[in-house]
This record gives structure tokens, sequence and C-alpha cells, in this order.
């Protein structure tokens, strides 16, 4: 049974509703699933799981949340070579750049990017919901 955790920074909820079916998808298959806010997850406890989903709203002009999230993700960045990574998470704005940014970051850092990442504008529908479940799927896979 793969462990896997699901570590997200949410604003309005939309990236928390996602980080939730990124779980459930995950627990369908048979995996043991945390979910960490990015407060509390952090590089000493990343080797403790066989995947992580990431997740983040676009903040700003199209970057990760600036006070929590991106500093948390910066201290993972070099355990992440070999790690199986998904990524996710919703915006208001924009076209999808900061998740394109967001994804070759992790690639320059030598994760295994399990999937294609979720990104839906505002509050997830049903369709993203599903990518959401499909993603927690094939990280625990």
């Amino acid at each position: 049974m793969r462990k896997v955790a699901v570590v997200y920074w949410s604003g309005t909820g939309n990236t928390e509703a996602m980080a939730v079916k990124v779980a459930e998808g995950a627990k369908t298959v048979g995996a043991d699933v945390s979910i960490f806010t990015s407060d509390v997850f952090n590089s000493e406890i990343i080797n403790q799981f066989d995947g992580i989903a990431f997740g983040c709203p676009s903040m700003g002009a199209e970057q990760l949340e600036e006070s929590e999230f991106e500093p948390m993700f910066n201290e993972c960045k070099s355990k992440l070579g070999g790690k199986r990574i998904a990524l996710f998470g919703s915006y208001g704005w924009g076209d999808g750049e900061w998740m394109r940014t967001w994804e070759g970051d992790c690639e320059d850092a030598g994760a295994n990017l399990v999937c294609d990442y979720v990104i839906c504008q505002e509050a997830p529908d049903s369709e993203t919901e599903t990518a959401c479940m499909e993603l927690g799927k094939v990280l625990a896979g």
C-alpha cells in the first residue's frame, strides 16, 4: 500500500475542495492518505510518503502563494528527486501560467510527475472533481 500526502494551501476553499477529491481518489485504490495544509508539512517528513500531491492556487501575477506555500515547497524541492508527484490548483484569472512554471520547477528538481496537472477556474465543477479523483488514483497506483 502506498503512502500518499496531499499538501495544499487554500484561501477561498476551492483548492481545499480539490485536495479532498484527490485524497478520495487515492483512497479508492487502497492508499494510506494523509492531508496536510502547507503550514504543517515540511521537508523532514517528505520521505515518509511514496507520493505527494501538491495543491496551490494562482496568486498575484500567476505565482504560488508566497507566505506559506512557496517557502514550504522550496524547502521540499531538494527532496523531490525521483519522488512521485502530482500538482493541482485553482485560479481566478490568467491562463494557467503559474502551473506551467511550477511544473517546470518540479521537473528541474527531478520529480517524477506521474500525471498531468489539474487546474480549474474558481470552484471545481463535477468534471474537475472527477479529474482530481483520477489524479489521486494515478498518484497512488
